[in-house]
């Protein structure tokens, strides 16, 4: 072989080493994730920082990488021909397609992508440096942002469109498989799970609804006020003063012992009340905690489109949509799902539909109502009467106790498959 030869052959093996790396690089910059890199990144592991920065815009990295990969493959395939062409003839070229072949799918394809996904995290470090500075060389990165301007002109729809690589839906998959693999306990998954719904949650679905509410007229005595706070467990109640839809203020039970110590126990609550503050029903509960936090309240009153009032909220209501259901030694624990000896659910009326649901792994039906109560009210289209049933989800409701107007305990069974088919099991909204 001539001196070059012997220089290509060189050329050929440098190329075929640079894709095995280039492999590796690739394979660890597409399995890591900006988070786990700001993590390294507070270790003070060596290139975090850079991946990091990488991984903001992770499209310009790939984009390289691919490019330098086909680079370096097809040059080094047709350098290699040229080489066994002038040594062997065609039948060389065709020996030397079969061994690069094998040698490219086992050597530089294979082995660097498994190697980059069990060690994923020394991989993408180590690679980190070299690829940060050809990621920011700019005649390779426009060399590969003109490439991409032109397949996007020919691809339908101009091409990928920028967005979040990692989805909520993502997270929520990575907490669960977390949980399986021991990683992280049940109640820090349910935890996660708990942030993501609680940035959909509006007040409605967390609120103490009117007809719950324990209030005060505002022209009751200090001396009375306290024993209906004390009688409810509450510290904190509603004023109001022509009716419920008239609320001047809120009562604070600190305010009214202190008022009574001063010899004030027969004035009017009016003398001590504080100024309410109202929000629309569809408020989210995650901006209702900002402003709790900012305006420094801890009771709100919510009031429906009308201006009527619908309900109220407090602190304790919004952290329990994150941390769970809070008590304390005076709260009385209600069942809020009791499973019944035939394989029943009874519900109170007020149970949301998506604990509901939990309890009977069915997903219900949730569109234009929250509570069982709701679904039921709905289905009828009129107010129920003990013994009234709707199915839904191949599920019976019965209203077992009615107070007033207000369900109050409901019999959820399975249908058994014989009624499933009838047309009468069905029932919709209305009917």
């Amino acid at each position: 072989m001539t001196t070059a030869e012997w220089l290509q052959l060189a050329v050929v093996v440098v190329l075929f080493l640079a894709s095995v790396w280039l492999s590796v690089a690739e394979t660890a910059f597409i399995r890591m994730n900006r988070v786990r890199a700001m993590a390294l990144a507070d270790e003070g592991r060596r290139g975090a920082a850079k991946l990091a920065t990488m991984l903001g815009r992770p499209e310009a990295t790939v984009n390289v990488i691919l490019l330098l990969v086909l680079v370096s493959q097809l040059s080094s395939a047709y350098l290699l021909g040229i080489l066994l062409d002038g040594r062997i003839g065609a039948v060389g070229v065709v020996i030397g397609l079969v061994v690069q072949l094998v040698l490219f799918f086992v050597v530089g394809e294979v082995v660097p992508k498994t190697y980059a996904i069990l060690h994923t995290d020394r991989a993408a470090l180590s690679t980190a440096g070299v690829l940060h500075a050809v990621t920011n060389f700019w005649p390779l990165r426009v060399l590969a942002g003109g490439l991409i301007t032109l397949a996007n002109i020919v691809m339908p729809g101009k091409g990928l469109k920028e967005g979040p690589f990692v989805t909520e839906g993502d997270l929520r998959v990575m907490a669960d498989v977390a949980a399986e693999e021991e990683s992280i306990e049940l109640e820090e998954r349910e935890l996660i799970h708990s942030i993501f719904e609680f940035g959909d949650t509006v007040v409605r679905e967390v609120m103490l609804p009117r007809p719950d509410m324990v209030m005060i007229a505002a022209d009751a005595t200090v001396a009375e006020a306290i024993r209906t706070a004390i009688g409810a467990g509450y510290s904190r109640i509603p004023a109001y003063a022509e009716s419920t839809d008239d609320i001047v203020g809120v009562v604070n039970l600190k305010d009214l012992v202190l008022r009574e110590s001063q010899g004030g126990s027969g004035e009017p609550v009016r003398s001590v009340l504080r100024p309410p503050v109202f929000i629309p029903e569809g408020k989210r509960v995650a901006e209702l905690l900002r402003e709790m936090q900012t305006r420094k309240f801890h009771l709100a009153i919510v009031v429906d489109e009308h201006g009527d009032t619908a309900g109220l909220v407090t602190m304790e209501d919004v952290l329990e949509e994150i941390v769970g259901e809070i008590t304390d030694e005076y709260d009385v624990e209600t069942r809020t799902v009791e499973r019944l000896a035939d394989g029943g659910l009874r519900v109170p009326g007020k149970t949301p539909i998506d604990d509901l649901s939990e309890a009977a792994g069915v997903r219900f039906p949730d569109d234009d109502w929250e509570t069982v109560g709701g679904l039921v009210f709905t289905f009828l289209g009129r107010v129920p009467e003990p013994g009234d049933a709707v199915t839904s989800e191949g599920f019976r409701f019965t209203v077992e106790r009615m107070e007033g107007q207000r369900i109050m305990s409901v019999l959820v069974r399975p249908v058994p498959e014989g009624e499933a088919a009838a047309p009468a099991a069905d029932a919709t909204p209305g009917s």
